[in-house]
């Protein structure tokens, strides 16, 4: 495992900056487990949208569910009523795409929202599927077999780790 040399908390700042653009009063906050949650976590907090944020999981929609199984990670938790809500998706690093179609899918499963965006603190190079993010805070490049993952610590500051698959 390494440290990336990106500093996490320059791009949060870049991050809550785009998603204060995107967000409208009614716009609902939620945060893919684990990373994206933390975003939408203090997202919420600092921007000073009404309501609770949530969170969403990818596990039982994920194409490699028998591979994986049941993340530890987190389940899904939507305080507010999904159908004809504006919800603002958070992820911490968008890749291949796989873990966003599993979450729209999981969305549907609780209503139909009015719209759905994304927004993403680092989209790295890799998608296998036509998803983008409406916004991003950085783009960077990595090699296969390569892992980005959001980290934080005890004072709730963000860092990367990079990790080997």
């Amino acid at each position: 495992m390494s440290t990336l040399a990106l500093d996490a908390e320059a791009l949060y700042a870049e991050l809550q900056r785009g998603v204060r653009g995107l967000c409208k009063p009614e716009t609902r906050l939620v945060g893919v487990t684990s990373g994206g949650a933390w975003l939408a976590e203090r997202l919420q907090r600092e921007i000073g949208l009404d309501g609770e944020h949530g969170v969403i999981s990818s596990a039982l929609h994920r194409d490699d569910f028998a591979q994986r199984g049941l993340a530890s990670s987190g389940q899904t938790v939507l305080p507010f009523d999904v159908n004809g809500a504006q919800i603002l998706v958070l992820d911490d690093v968008l890749y291949t795409g796989r873990t966003i179609r599993a979450v729209i899918n999981e969305l549907f499963d609780y209503g139909r929202p009015a719209a759905i965006r994304l927004a993403v603190l680092v989209d790295r190079s890799g998608r296998e599927l036509p998803i983008q993010a409406d916004y991003a805070a950085a783009r960077v490049a990595l090699p296969p077999g390569r892992v980005l993952a959001l980290a934080r610590d005890a004072d709730d500051r963000f860092h990367f780790r990079v990790e080997a698959t």
